[in-house]
Parts: structure tokens; sequence; C-alpha cells
């Protein structure tokens, strides 16, 4: 009798040590591809808890209209989730360098470092803070592009000047090919500036032109100032003054795709792979897209992109930090889980061990956009008040499509880009 009672007190006293193992996260996520679908999400948690089935997680969606508010109302009221998955703009120059994030310095093993570095050599210096942490630890990347409807530039005898097996072109191909299209009577393209939606678009258009760069290499100042820059926007305003180029200061990226999609335009400034597949039913007869670089002068485009990953809030609580990590190690690493992870999202893996995620799949349109991943830069978006700057970008090409001398206007783009960074 007396070893049957040890045995049940023994076991009583287990349960309270046993409850402790279990333990809840929360992830919030951004709209990052199939991040966004509870069915694609609900399976990845799924397959997570089949190896570690003592942590529970609980998912909470954002969107790009309200979920910034509701970070900062988290923040402000400690309330904020475990894990977040977003990119470096957030998770880096805004919460991470406020103090608010935890660094994931010992998720950067030498081993996934490395095959993190072989997939992009900058990833690692965009994931990291101004205090030298790790803020992010990354899943997937793309390259952001431009495309033309080929049936348009087709008709136009515009083809020529593209160099249509590498998706490249030069500025004087493309003003040639922009001067083409209107003679035809197309609209060639439009450059939008209602707001920063796609602002990716307009930046990597002005900045290849000329060579220019947007920011400097330290992300300390925004640089598109330079003579290369103002050259590129002057280049823009000659070809809207003549008739070769729209500007529309009422319209975002999403109403130029729309534009481009039902045939009025013969370009989009503002294209990657999920936008191909996500806008390709609403084509108009007529329109064929072919991807292609920004042109540039000198003949290397340099691409905007984005890189897509997972942050740590710091909450106090050592428990679940250590279930947070070893959520976002199974979900960005594990050899079998990891592949799915980047695939929901539409984009492509950080880990090149990973490989061609596409080829042979339901996706398999996606893979044509590998082509564009040799070009991508440097993430700048990690360069400090880039919430100002992105508001400053698009009231400077109003002023200037409403008429406004360019040195001028970019003078006063660049005195208060870069106000905000200090």
């Amino acid at each position: 009798m007396k070893k049957l009672f040890a045995l049940l007190l023994c076991l009583v006293l287990m349960i309270p040590v046993m409850a402790l193992a279990d333990t809840e996260i929360t992830l919030w996520t951004y709209p990052i591809g199939g991040w966004a679908n509870s069915e694609t999400v609900d399976e990845i948690i799924a397959n997570f808890n089949a190896v570690h089935p003592d942590i529970k997680v609980t998912v909470q969606y954002l969107d790009y209209t309200s979920g910034d508010d509701q970070v900062t109302t988290a923040i402000e009221a400690g309330t904020t989730p475990d894990i977040i998955m977003e990119g470096p703009e957030r998770l880096v120059a805004n919460w991470g360098a406020a103090g608010k994030m935890l660094p994931v310095n010992d998720l950067w093993t030498e081993e996934t470092a490395a095959d993190i570095a072989a997939a992009g050599a900058t990833l690692q210096a965009t994931c990291t803070g101004a205090d030298g942490n790790l803020y992010i630890y990354p899943l997937c990347m793309t390259a952001h592009c431009m495309t033309i409807n080929y049936n348009y530039f087709e008709q136009a005898d515009a083809l020529q000047y593209l160099d249509l097996e590498n998706r490249t072109w030069t500025t004087e191909g493309f003003i040639n090919a922009c001067r083409a299209l209107a003679n035809a009577g197309f609209i060639p393209g439009i450059v939008y500036c209602g707001g920063q939606g796609g602002d990716q678009g307009t930046r990597a258009l002005v900045y290849n032109l000329y060579s220019a760069s947007f920011a400097n290499a330290d992300h300390t100042e925004y640089t598109i100032g330079s003579e290369e820059g103002i050259k590129g926007l002057q280049l823009l305003a000659d070809l809207v003054s003549e008739g070769a180029l729209t500007a529309d200061p009422a319209i975002v990226a999403a109403d130029e795709i729309a534009l481009f999609c039902n045939g009025t335009a013969a370009m989009s400034f503002c294209w990657n792979a999920s936008a191909a597949v996500s806008n390709k039913a609403s084509f108009a007869d007529g329109v064929v897209s072919y991807p292609m670089t920004f042109p540039t002068d000198d003949g290397v485009p340099v691409l905007d992109g984005g890189i897509w990953g997972f942050g740590l809030f710091d909450n106090g609580n050592d428990e679940k930090v250590a279930a947070a990590k070893e959520f976002i190690k199974f979900v960005c690493d594990d050899p079998e889980q990891g592949p799915k992870s980047a695939y929901a999202t539409g984009y492509f893996p950080t880990h090149a061990s990973f490989g061609d995620i596409y080829t042979g799949t339901e996706k398999a349109e996606y893979a044509e956009f590998s082509v564009f991943m040799p070009y991508l830069g440097d993430i700048y978006q990690v360069t400090p008040g880039w919430a100002t700057q992105r508001t400053e970008w698009w009231n400077l090409l109003q002023r200037i499509f409403a008429g406004g001398d360019v040195a001028t206007e970019v003078a006063t783009y660049t005195a208060n880009a870069n106000a905000s960074i200090k």
C-alpha cells in the first residue's frame, strides 16, 4: 500500500512538471504569399507539431493597411507576439533599431550562414542592425523586375531594342522603344506616384537608367540626389513631356498593374513572380507578359528585392523564446519543411541548398523568374528613416511631373529624407 501511495504521489507531482513542458507561442504574419492563407499556415504548423507536439502556435494575420498600427499598439501595450514574419525594413530598421526585438544571432550557425550566403552575399548584412546584432532569420527572397506586353512591342517594331535572351536592355533602347510605342498609338508606360504602393518599381527605374544608387553602402544616406540620379529623373520628365511616357499622380502600383493587364499600357514597372501568377487570369486578349530587367546605361541592371523571415519580440519569457526558436528553425532549416515553407511564399529560398523548388510543380511559372536573382542588389530598405523617405519619394515624383525643376525638387527630397536618418 505504501508503495502504491508513493507511486501515486510521484504521478501527482509530475503533472505540473509535465504541464510546464507545454508552451504556447504566438505568430503574427504579414501577407507574404501563401502565408496569408490559414490553410497553408495550418498545414505548416501541423508539420511542426508532428515533431514538437508540446508547442502550440497561435497565428494572427496582418495586412499592410493596418498591420503596422496593430504592431505599434501591441508594443505600447506590452502584448507583442512571440514571433513576427516580415522583412528587414520593419524587423531590423524599425523595431529592431528601437530595441523592441531579440537578437537571433544563435540561429545563424556557421553552417546555415554559409548556406544563406551562397544564395545572396548581402543577406546577412541586410539582417544585421546598427548594433551588430541579427534581428531576422530569413526564409525567402525575390528580385523585383518590370514587364512588357510582347505583342505591343512586336506591333510597334520595338522588340529590336531588347535583349530578349538575357531579358536586359539599355537606356537608349528604352528611350527608342517608348517613342516607337507612342508613335504606334500605344501608351508605353505609366509612372505612378499616388502613394508608396509599389514604389520599388519607380525607384529601380530611376536609379538604373544612369547607374545611380539609392542609398550608400553603409545605409547612412539616401543618394539619389547624385548627378546620375538627377539625370535619370530628368529623362523620365522629358519623356513624359514629349508624350513617350505618361505620369499619373493619382494611382499607385496596383492601379498601374491593372492598366497593364487590361491592355491599356505596354509596360508595368512593378512586377515579380507573385504578381505574374496572381494577375494572369486578368490579362485581356492581346496581353502577353514578358518580364524584363530595368534598362540601364552600362548593361548591368541592379534590381530591387526583398527578403522575408522571422524575428522575435522581447517578451521576457525564456521558455517562449526557446519554443519560438524551435519553430523558426523547423520552418526555415528543416531539409523537408524548409523548401515547403519557401514554396508557400511564392518567392525563392534563402537557403541555397534547397535548390530549384518550382520546376515540375503547380507553381512552375515561378521558375522563370529565377533568371533575375543574380541581379539582386543591395537591400537598402534598412536605411534609417525609411518610412519618411517613402513619403518623400512619391511626393518628389508628383512635384516633378507637375512641372517642378528636377534638381530643385531632388534637393528638397534629399534634405528631408536624410534629415529623417538623424
